[in-house]
């Protein structure tokens, strides 16, 4: 049995380290939060790597249909889900296979079990949280390493 890494931990420890984030749902439309939410992070050095199946290019990045297409060109570090949380299981199956070391569920998204299942494959795990919020409030307090 995995014993599951408190958020607060995780936070830090995921900004700091990870900085090659898939984002599953990038909408290449400048008004959704997925956008507005990835370009802060690309703003603040951190490499987007867009999955959608119905975009070419987002950001100025190459637009991959999946997780698995990307990860034959990329290596992914982290997996951002800006999807439904019932369309998570299969996500964290994928990034379990391509050997991500993190998955993220953006605010308002988390499945426990999909989490459990992640956890006790190795991946830190953060569920209904929003990555730039977290990333403004570490980098604010100092709290960021290499950021």
């Amino acid at each position: 049995m995995t014993q599951t890494i408190p958020a607060a931990e995780q936070i830090p420890r995921i900004l700091s380290r990870l900085r090659t984030i898939a984002v599953v749902g990038l909408s290449p439309k400048p008004h959704r939060a997925s956008y507005d939410v990835s370009s802060y992070m690309q703003s603040q050095g951190y490499r987007i790597i867009p999955i959608n199946p119905n975009a070419t290019e987002v950001l100025g990045e190459k637009a991959y249909a999946t997780l698995h297409d990307a990860a034959k060109h990329e290596k992914i570090e982290l997996v951002n889900c800006f999807r439904n949380s019932e369309d998570i299981p299969p996500i964290v199956d994928d990034a379990i296979a391509i050997g991500a070391q993190a998955v993220w569920m953006q605010m308002g998204i988390s499945h426990s079990a999909a989490a459990a299942k992640a956890e006790a494959a190795g991946l830190l795990v953060v569920q209904d949280h929003c990555i730039m919020v977290d990333h403004r409030r570490l980098q604010s307090r100092g709290l960021l390493q290499g950021s």
